[in-house]
């Protein structure tokens, strides 16, 4: 019976619970104050400051990417329920406004201060990106439809994807959509042909809503409902592989743990992500000797 105990108790460890599965990919290294409303995707602009699409506040926060201090507030009070933020080649930018069912487009960062031209009508949009080659995609989330805008004029589309969020540029012009309702994470061509799913059988998926690609084209998806942050390797064996977790599953604050996390961004060997029920920025770095 005492050998039985000490095995049970061996089992329970939480040292034995955590050699299951791949660890953290990197560690908690700041977080900006409280003061956001549920921010959702975010990236690192041409000016290498940090733009959050801040959705309650109807605006996109900038931050000083270093401090997590915020710099100023761009468009506020003119972009309901804005979602994602995404920059053109050249410098332009692209915004999913959801509460307008659009994507507003602007020639350069500056006109973010001034209310909006529509540029694309997109039902509930959730995701916008401004694709290198000059095009826009945009997820109509409200109809489920992928769509690719050339000149502002729809030009192909693509259906099945409800209530999906983030449309994200792979390395060889690809596309990623975090196909949140089905769980999955899925990959077309430029001309919308299905290239790629990575779904919640192999990576246990619960909800993704947005997502970046590393300068060497991993994923590191943004898992919600998880409470949690993925590292996938899109080319490993038999669909991907999970190279590692941030956050334990269960909601909170504090290193290694998320509330609800939407956005993320890369860059270099930092992790920008929105923790989104926390109204806070958090960074993670991975530290080199």
């Amino acid at each position: 019976m005492l050998r039985y105990l000490a095995l049970l108790a061996i089992l329970a460890s939480p040292a034995f619970a955590q050699s299951f599965g791949p660890g953290p990919f990197a560690s908690f290294d700041l977080a900006s104050e409280p003061i956001l409303g549920d921010p959702h995707d975010l990236t690192i602009g041409p000016d290498n400051r940090l733009y959050v699409a801040d959705k309650l506040n109807a605006r996109i926060a900038v931050f000083d990417p270093e401090t997590l201090e915020l710099i100023e507030g761009m468009g506020a009070g003119l972009l309901p329920g804005v979602r994602d933020i995404s920059f053109g080649p050249n410098g332009e930018v692209a915004l999913a406004v959801s509460g307008a069912s659009a994507v507003a487009v602007y020639d350069n960062i500056a006109a973010l201060n001034e209310p909006p031209d529509i540029g694309v009508r997109a039902s509930n949009t959730e995701g916008a990106l401004y694709h290198s080659s000059g095009r826009i995609f945009a997820m109509a989330s409200g109809v489920g439809a992928l769509v690719a805008f050339d000149n502002l004029e729809p030009v192909d589309g693509v259906e099945g994807h409800l209530g999906a969020h983030d449309v994200a540029e792979a390395l060889d012009g690809s596309i990623w959509v975090a196909d949140n309702r089905l769980r999955r994470v899925v990959r077309y061509s430029q001309e919308l042909e299905l290239m790629q799913v990575i779904d919640a059988d192999k990576f246990n998926l619960v909800g993704p809503r947005y997502l970046d690609v590393t300068e060497t084209g991993l994923l590191v998806v943004a898992d919600q409902d998880a409470h949690r942050i993925l590292l996938i390797d899109p080319e490993g064996p038999e669909g991907g592989t999970l190279l590692g977790v941030l956050g334990d599953g269960r909601p909170g604050i504090g290193p290694g743990k998320f509330d609800d996390p939407e956005g993320v961004a890369v860059s270099g060997n930092h992790y920008f992500i929105s923790d989104s029920d926390n109204n806070r920025i958090v960074r993670y770095s991975v530290f080199l000797n």
